[in-house]
């Protein structure tokens, strides 16, 4: 592994932090500025979780805790 971006964990979160992002934007007007942020902001914070925890791999039990 050279990468945070060859684990398959990491592909798997960016890819449904896009999807998510994408499906916010499509919510009533009233929903997709205070709801719709909160929703995006959280699934984007998964693939940042994951990336912090691989620069923390030099010790295992950081690098597992980032995970779950």
């Amino acid at each position: 592994m050279k990468s945070y971006k060859d684990l398959n964990i990491y592909q798997e979160a960016h890819r449904l932090a896009l999807l998510v992002h994408r499906l916010s934007m499509k919510l009533p007007k009233f929903e997709l500025y205070e709801e719709g942020s909160q929703v995006r902001r959280s699934a984007k914070a998964v693939s940042t979780a994951i990336v912090e925890g691989y620069g923390r791999k030099r010790y295992k039990a950081d690098f597992i805790r980032f995970l779950v």
